[in-house]
């Protein structure tokens, strides 16, 4: 075998190594955005959950979430139907907070159109 040959052999394999980890990582990424998608489902579902513990973590959840319009009118539904007042107070503070930056936004696009 010549050196040319055998250079060609390696070059091929890199090739199919570098292939298969693109197509690993393709899939891991696929699976990791079927599996976020899931929890935001879970998360949204889980604030009008029995247990009070699951309705605090949805509620973590939500903060991280950006304010938009069915953002704001599903904390305001929570915030009716909650019965725990340390909970519907967080709530409170989540659309307070939700409701500005809604409204600075449309501020500066109104600025910028």
């Amino acid at each position: 075998m010549s050196d040319e040959e055998t250079q060609g052999e390696g070059a091929a394999r890199r090739f199919r190594t570098i292939g298969i980890t693109v197509l690993a990582a393709a899939a891991a990424g696929a699976a990791l955005a079927l599996i976020i998608k899931s929890q935001m489902t879970r998360h949204r579902r889980d604030l009008f959950s029995p247990n009070t513990l699951q309705r605090l973590a949805a509620l973590g959840y939500m903060g991280g979430e950006p304010p938009t319009v069915d953002n704001i009118m599903l904390l305001r539904d929570f915030i009716s139907w909650e019965p725990r007042r340390l909970l519907r107070k967080r709530a409170e503070a989540l659309l307070s907070r939700m409701e500005s930056e809604a409204k600075r936004l449309e501020e500066v696009r109104e600025r910028a159109g």
